[in-house]
């Protein structure tokens, strides 16, 4: 038996926090377990969110200079996580998936920033890092990547939903994987939410509020993205450049256009889910009203786990696609991606 102890790190397109998961992973025979020891979400101040939110329209400067200051912010949450929690000190193993500024992979390139050498050199851990640019670089769309780790860590299903700032689905057939970025989340309902002074919509109690715009669900479901073929990735500059464009062109009362951005969303995972039984995760799951409105329209069985599973899913496996770099195997399908191979992503510090 073999055993690994790795801690993940996550922080996603939604900018709420940096997501911490310390994992020990087992492999038995090609077969994978895996025991979450202690997880913990750090959350960024509003002002580092909206530096973050900012990068994308900035200066080239800017952009170098937040990819280091990112890391040293990540080591300084892992110094406090490994204070909080002990026995995570045991990890040899840092796996980040940085920050996503742009992703254009029709372009060839995708960028996260968070420098790996930096996190390294500050935790004194073995880093894997930039998981998505080989997969890119192959011609694929780098994502997205929880695929992989969903077929060895969750045989018990076979579907999974994960809503974050961009939702994403996967369906493991016998012969292929079939994954892609479905349709912006919380990014527009969080966007939405500052607007009357919240960081989220909780429980979607704004969204139960309001009323339909029929106008604006029509203009949202004529977006070119949803009419191109798989494989097919969201970034999140094309969220703000054609989405939130349309929202706020409407001028609606916050209720409204959130209760409008629900259905939409709602209606567009329905389509995708295809009647099957679904693992639901992200922040999007703690979210009563977007899952009601989903069950509606998906005809599906919704299964939610563990408050845990929902909120750390993601970094978990984060971790278990950058240890499988760490050991030189592939960590990359493109059947899922559209790259020309099967590919082993991740660059690898310390």
């Amino acid at each position: 038996m073999d055993s690994y102890k790795v801690i993940g790190l996550m922080s996603g397109s939604s900018l709420d926090g940096l997501d911490i998961c310390y994992v020990e992973f087992k492999e038995v025979d090609q077969q994978w377990t895996f025991d979450i020891k202690a997880v913990k979400c750090y959350s960024y101040t509003e002002d580092f969110q909206q530096q973050l939110r900012n990068l994308g329209t900035g200066t080239a400067f800017q952009l170098a200079e937040m990819h280091t200051k990112f890391s040293r912010i990540m080591a300084e949450y892992v110094s406090k996580f490994m204070i909080e929690y002990p026995i995570s000190n045991n990890a040899s193993l840092i796996v980040s998936h940085g920050q996503t500024i742009f992703h254009q992979p029709e372009k060839y390139f995708t960028t996260q920033i968070g420098c790996g050498a930096t996190l390294s050199a500050l935790t004194n851990k073995t880093v894997v890092c930039d998981l998505r640019t080989y997969d890119v670089a192959l011609g694929g769309q780098g994502a997205p990547l929880v695929p992989f780790g969903e077929k060895y860590l969750f045989l018990e299903y076979n579907t999974f939903l994960n809503i974050g700032g961009i939702c994403n689905i996967s369906i493991h057939h016998q012969d292929k994987v079939e994954a892609y970025d479905v349709c912006p989340g919380n990014t527009l309902l969080n966007l939405l939410a500052m607007q009357d002074g919240y960081n989220y919509d909780e429980n979607g109690n704004i969204a139960r509020s309001g009323q339909i715009n029929t106008e604006l669900l029509f203009q949202l479901s004529e977006i070119e993205y949803y009419k191109k073929a798989l494989p097919k990735s969201l970034g999140t500059e094309h969220i703000m450049n054609e989405w939130w464009q349309i929202i706020n062109n409407k001028n609606l009362y916050t209720a409204d256009a959130m209760t409008t951005v629900v259905e939409h969303i709602a209606i567009e995972l329905g389509k995708a889910l295809k009647n099957s039984s679904v693992m639901v995760t992200g922040g999007g799951a703690l979210n009563s009203y977007l899952m009601e409105r989903i069950a509606v329209h998906a005809n599906s069985e919704i299964i939610i786990p563990s408050r845990e599973m929902i909120e750390f899913k993601e970094a978990l496996i984060i971790a278990f696609v950058g240890l499988n770099r760490y050991l030189g195997r592939n960590n990359f399908y493109s059947s899922v991606t559209g790259a020309h191979r099967d590919n082993m992503g991740g660059a690898i510090y310390g």
